[in-house]
């Protein structure tokens, strides 16, 4: 196995940085919170300490923290110990969070742009003409392209939903997640599976195989922590992945798997369980369907066969598939997300699912589980209806059974390009940067420009602030009011967590609900939004006062128990009301009902394939610019592996051309072990347009510029893994 190549900054050196944070950002930032620092700096007896619950926001966990303020200055944040889903922790982009706060580079005023696109330059605004002009353009499109000619984007936030309520009481249906980016082919196939998406029960594992989850770098509480606890009780990791990861390094068993290949090795795993009969006969009768129709299915599908698709021994395939077995019902396939992105990314994961339902580890300790939620209340919103809206959301029937609640961005943005089945000119977008996150960025420029307005509601400066018509400041999570935001945390738990201004929004940031509740007035749509943020809460605690109390002591409320052997007897949410191992639904709608494999392209000659992956310090494109994190990357490299890059005459650092069918970039070398001979990755994030991000601006490569935008058939889930790129030196 690779060496592991560490040269990352050490724990000590880290907190030393945290600590200098006050006094760098004081030097960078002279706004109001940070003169406080001078100002106050000859008191030396006066010490106004105290605590304040939050939940991060450095990634879409919201682990539970406790801010540590002093004179009103945010010194630091630690882990909150009663919240059972971070475990007590808080990771390095967490204890980072502070550093979003006080950033010189946060938006502080509203901006209207002032020249073309992407040119930078910008008016400063007042909220009220930011609105007033805000308003004006959602009317103008309104009336003239119909409601549903105004596109909405948010990220994972607990605001996002008043986007979507705006959205909705606005009258378009046109609404997208970034979600569509890279998860919806998991969710669609668990659910199609289960009827439900399951969460795995890691803690109580005893086997586990991790295709291309790279959860000990792309963190997930409480699994991350969970994963090494049952490590160290004996459970065993397999990694199928072309990257050597942190998560590969701290496996048993690390195979690198041929990009494309997972179905292939995941029906031959079916195919030694069914054949050997290593199954639970009793689950597979009472609570599986299409069972014998499976049975047949993979009877093609040997060991044999799949080491030649994949590069993994026959024998190994044998011997891990008897092993899950020996150790089931608490062994699984991990559902994890980037395991493999490809046009037929939904039925991949239908393998996944598939072996997991042989290995009978639904409802059990140890397996895939899905643990009681709470349920909160909401304040009813009934939205007006528009006569001349069209029928249905502009990317309709583009993919064959598309998630209607959460859109697809690459269906969507070719629509709004082409301009049919209507035409869509406004966009607004919050706490989401698809010009990073999105494959093939110049189609997304294309997309831009094809609109009459588009406003953007950040913290900083993205790539898609800077590109929009109308940028509006939002503040950092240490600074709002949210609702309540219900979890699920696997093994450990299921709860909710609050989050309360820990100082005063700073500079003119305004939250995007007070944003789109100035905008419903301005629309005569005031009504929809007559209430306050307390109001919403206590909505959401009618029927839960007990909650209400465990927050304001605690921060969290965890709802503890066994999250497992509590469905037994009741039926499934699918057709059959068991687990479809053969799905009747996706034959009615013309799809295969059991995964077939379709080998993937081979990657041409003096080529390589490029994946997408994650690190522990990079939250996609919203933390590269951070400062403390910054320390930790200050731009992204190639890996490439030493044999082609020796071919090449390429060496360690050297500056390199990555072309693809879509675009080209120029990055720096990192000849690595790590990866497979004809696999190149490099981390997102980085190769900017946007001069606002004062820290990356000008540094490292932007992996969308060179991904081709396709799109897994069934979700409309991008395809990310599905380009071929050409490297030279530069």
């Amino acid at each position: 196995m690779p060496a592991r190549i560490n040269n990352l900054i050490s724990r000590r050196k880290f907190l030393q940085l945290s600590g200098a944070l006050a006094a760098a950002t004081a030097i960078n930032n002279p706004c109001r919170v940070l003169y406080a620092l001078t100002r106050d700096s000859g008191k030396k007896n006066v010490r106004d300490i105290r605590e304040a619950f939050s939940a991060c926001d450095m990634c879409f966990n919201k682990c539970g923290l406790i801010a540590q303020v002093e004179n009103g200055v945010i010194k630091k944040l630690d882990p909150n110990p009663k919240s059972l889903k971070s475990k007590g922790m808080l990771c390095a982009r967490g204890n980072a969070g502070v550093k979003q706060l006080y950033d010189p580079d946060r938006l502080k005023y509203p901006l209207l742009r002032k020249g073309a696109r992407g040119e930078g330059k910008w008016q400063r605004l007042t909220w009220d003409q930011a609105l007033d002009h805000a308003a004006e353009q959602f009317d103008k499109i309104g009336k003239q392209y119909t409601r549903c000619g105004f596109l909405f984007m948010a990220g994972t936030d607990m605001q996002s939903t008043f986007v979507h309520q705006f959205a909705e009481v606005y009258g378009s249906y046109n609404i997208i997640s970034h979600e569509s980016n890279c998860l919806l082919s998991r969710n669609r196939a668990f659910l199609d599976t289960y009827g439900v998406m399951p969460t795995p029960d890691v803690l109580n594992c005893k086997y586990i195989i991790l295709p291309g989850a790279n959860r000990f770098e792309a963190l997930v509480t409480p699994d991350s922590m969970d994963l090494m606890t049952a490590k160290g009780n004996g459970c065993k990791l397999v990694t199928l992945d072309p990257r050597f990861t942190k998560t590969a390094a701290l496996s048993h068993e690390w195979y690198p798997i041929k990009p494309g290949t997972d179905m292939a090795f995941f029906l031959a795993i079916a195919h030694v369980i069914i054949k050997e009969e290593l199954y639970d006969n009793k689950f597979i009768k009472e609570k599986t369907f299409g069972f014998e129709e499976l049975k047949d299915h993979v009877r093609q599908y040997t060991p044999a066969w799949a080491a030649k698709e994949t590069d993994i021994p026959a024998d190994d395939i044998i011997r891990i598939a008897r092993e899950m077995a020996a150790a089931a019902p608490a062994a699984m396939v991990y559902p994890g997300r980037r395991s493999s992105d490809y046009e037929d990314s939904t039925q991949i994961r239908r393998s996944y699912a598939i072996v997991n339902a042989l290995l009978g580890n639904w409802d059990k300790k140890g397996g895939l589980i899905v643990p009681a939620k709470l349920k909160v209340g909401s304040i009813h919103m009934e939205a007006p209806f528009y006569e001349d809206n069209p029928d249905n959301r502009v990317d309709a029937g583009m993919a064959q059974m598309m998630f209607d609640e959460e859109g697809s961005f690459k269906h969507t943005r070719d629509a709004v390009i082409e301009g049919k089945p209507y035409p869509i000119k406004g966009w607004m977008t919050y706490k989401t940067n698809p010009m990073q996150t999105g494959a093939n960025r110049n189609k997304t420029i294309e997309m831009i420009n094809h609109l009459d307005f588009m406003m953007s509601v950040d913290i900083v400066m993205s790539d898609t602030a800077y590109m929009a018509d109308l940028v509006l400041p939002a503040p950092s999570y240490l600074e709002r009011q949210d609702p309540l935001s219900v979890f699920v945390a696997s093994s450990t738990c299921s709860g909710v967590i609050i989050r309360d201004p820990v100082i005063p929004a700073m500079f003119e940031s305004k939250p995007v609900f007070w944003i789109v509740k100035e905008l419903a007035k301005r629309l005569d749509l005031g009504e929809h939004f007559e209430f306050t943020m307390d109001d919403f809460r206590k909505a959401q605690l009618k029927d839960i006062p007990e909650v209400a109390k465990a927050l304001e002591k605690d921060g969290v409320y965890n709802l503890a128990g066994p999250n497992y052997g509590i469905y037994e007897g009741k039926p499934f949410k699918t057709q059959s009301k068991k687990i479809e191992l053969y799905s009747a639904r996706y034959k009615d709608n013309g799809i295969e009902p059991m995964p077939v494999y379709k080998k993937p392209a081979m990657v041409p000659e003096n080529h390589f394939r490029i994946v997408v992956g994650r690190n522990a310090y990079v939250t996609q494109s919203g933390s590269t610019n951070n400062a403390l994190l910054w320390e930790l990357q200050k731009e992204n490299s190639l890996w490439i592996h030493p044999k082609p890059a020796s071919i090449l005459g390429i060496k360690d650092g050297e500056n390199l051309e990555v072309k693809s069918s879509v675009g080209k970039v120029n990055i720096k070398a990192r000849i690595t072990r790590e990866t497979r001979p004809d696999t190149v990755y490099m981390d997102t994030g980085y190769g900017v347009l946007s001069k606002g991000l004062t820290k990356i601006f000008g540094k490292g490569a932007c992996i969308s510029e060179i991904l081709e935008d396709r799109a897994d058939i069934i979700s409309g889930n991008m395809a990310m893994h599905e380009t071929f790129v050409k490297v030279r030196k530069a």
